[in-house]
């Protein structure tokens, strides 16, 4: 099979017009970086954890384009186009990606608690009560939905009238997908809930099928593109990070994130991130594989 592209993480393969074949690397990205660094049978449990929750979705009759997993690390699903030209994206366009990232948040965690912490957002604004300082961990009033742009280099908080713009949706689609990512979330919360974990937020990404109906793609539900805790600990007021927050957590406390960050407000060029060290690495595979199991009730 050829290869069409090599994301951060995944290798994309044509099988036909039709279907394409995602292999899941164990590479391991965060802050738009990929690390120099392989985390063994990752992709493993990414490829797994996600055909589990199209699975379950497929049950509930939410349509995606997960259509088989032929080994550990494979998925088949239904090919889309992939338009790179924001301008040839319109109401009628049909069977394509729709170029944005969707992230619901449900508690106060990342880069919403940096906002918070920069004053660039207040608790009335999520939500809270006037004159509140929202904490970490806290829940949110309600979920709060944002949007990414998903084919340029660095991810691009986009308003509503911008994710409009560059998408080809109608207002009412994008009310649509809304409401499938609100509903699929409510999926998540109940299995994990049932698993005493949090589902504290994540990333999912859509395309129109061709008939133009909205369709789930990519992946989710995972390590990676989800936020997870310890429904125990966050009782007793602990965070427990269960996610790929872990890894991230290691180079915001190493102070890269700090110089990333400032290298991106004044467009200097950005530090190459550095390797994980061998303990870390060696968490991190345990933790997907323990995550993997603790999510899907299924052991690798």
């Amino acid at each position: 099979m050829k290869m069409i592209s090599e994301g951060k993480v995944k290798e994309v393969y044509e099988v036909d017009g039709r279907e394409l074949e995602f292999r899941f690397t164990d590479k391991i990205s965060v802050f738009d970086k990929v690390i120099p660094s392989m985390v063994p049978r990752k992709g493993e449990t990414i490829c797994k954890t996600s055909a589990f929750w199209f699975e379950k979705l497929k049950e509930l009759g939410i349509k995606n384009h997960y259509i088989s997993s032929p080994a550990s690390n494979l998925m088949r699903v239904k090919r889309v186009n992939v338009i790179h030209d924001y301008d040839k994206m319109t109401g009628d366009t049909r069977n394509y990606l729709i170029p944005l990232e969707v992230i619901c948040r449900h508690y106060i965690a990342g880069s919403l608690n940096d906002k918070i912490q920069r004053n660039e957002i207040t608790g009335e604004m999520l939500g809270f009560e006037p004159g509140h300082t929202p904490k970490y961990g806290e829940r949110l009033p309600k979920p709060m939905i944002e949007f990414t742009t998903k084919l340029e280099p660095v991810d691009r908080k986009l308003t509503e009238e911008e994710a409009l713009q560059i998408s080809g949706l109608s207002p009412e689609e994008l009310s649509n997908i809304k409401d499938i990512v609100l509903s699929i979330d409510n999926i998540i919360a109940e299995v994990a809930g049932a698993n005493n974990l949090i589902h504290v937020d994540g990333k999912k990404e859509f395309g129109m099928d061709e008939n133009r109906n909205i369709m789930l793609l990519d992946t989710f539900g995972t390590l990676d593109e989800d936020r997870w805790w310890d429904m125990d600990k966050w009782h007793e007021g602990k965070i427990n990070e269960l996610s790929k927050e872990f890894v991230r957590m290691h180079y915001r406390n190493s102070g890269y994130f700090e110089k990333l960050e400032e290298a991106r407000r004044s467009n200097q060029p950005e530090p190459d991130i550095p390797a994980l060290p061998q303990d870390i690495i060696a968490q991190t595979t345990e933790l997907y594989v323990r995550m993997y199991e603790r999510i899907t009730g299924r052991k690798l």
